[in-house]
């Protein structure tokens, strides 16, 4: 997958997958971003990744642990950690999108 990543950081910044979700109702899901995220961190361009999502930073960085570690066993997060980061996630999202208003990412 990091292989297919770093393929895909090289092609145009237009290429991708839309959002279902963004597309049919405006509204970002919480995973809005992350394709532009994951190839930003490829590429080596860490801002323009964090503004896209933070979460592609973490998803690159866990990907090449457990590469490099290889670990006999892969112990998921517990469920609540899964919806609380969800739903940071899709907070920004909608911060983002300027959704949600009075608050501000910068």
């Amino acid at each position: 997958m990091l292989s297919a990543g770093l393929v895909m950081a090289l092609l145009p910044v237009g290429a991708g997958i839309p959002c279902p979700l963004r597309t049919i109702t405006g509204v970002p899901c919480p995973l809005c971003g992350m394709q532009t995220s994951v190839k930003a961190t490829l590429a080596g361009d860490l801002g323009r990744a964090a503004a896209a999502n933070p979460a592609g930073l973490v998803v690159v960085l866990v990907a090449v642990v457990l590469l490099v570690a290889r670990p006999a066993t892969v112990r998921l997060p517990p469920p609540p950690v899964v919806v609380a980061a969800m739903a940071a996630m899709w907070v920004f999202e909608l911060v983002r999108f300027g959704i949600l208003p009075g608050f501000s990412l910068g």
